[in-house]
């Protein structure tokens, strides 16, 4: 795969990744009555509610910028393995949870070769 095909395709996984946060942190800011209710279910107050938006928003701030994107990759899969564990916890569904997790990985492993060689602990050259 050349550099401009990978580039076109890894931004366009970081769009989608981007687009899924922000809508779901977005919930968070609007605090409306179906979305605290929803998190009062969980044990979750509106402040603390409102935090977890700050921090989703924050890390998917550190995984867009391409400096600090293997960074906000860490913690974007660290935020998605948490929702996991509620779902699991609340006998919940977490297929969509793990899709997304999934498409967090896919899409730092195409961004970042090195993240993926490191990982897997290959020794194939990286391609540039």
């Amino acid at each position: 795969m050349s550099t401009k095909t990978r580039k076109i395709i890894s931004w366009s996984l970081v769009a989608v990744v981007a687009s899924l946060f922000l809508m779901s942190a977005s919930m968070k800011f609007k605090q409306d009555e179906a979305t605290l209710n929803m998190a009062a279910a969980y044990g979750i107050d509106a402040t603390t509610y409102l935090l977890i938006g700050i921090i989703e928003v924050a890390s998917l701030v550190l995984f867009i910028i391409p400096r600090t994107g293997i960074l906000g990759t860490l913690l974007l899969a660290s935020y998605m393995g948490g929702a996991i564990v509620t779902h699991l916890e609340h006998h919940e569904p977490v297929t969509m949870a793990v899709m997304v997790q999934t498409l967090v990985w896919i899409t730092a492993f195409v961004r970042f070769p090195e993240l993926k060689q490191r990982l897997f602990l290959t020794t194939k050259t990286i391609e540039s």
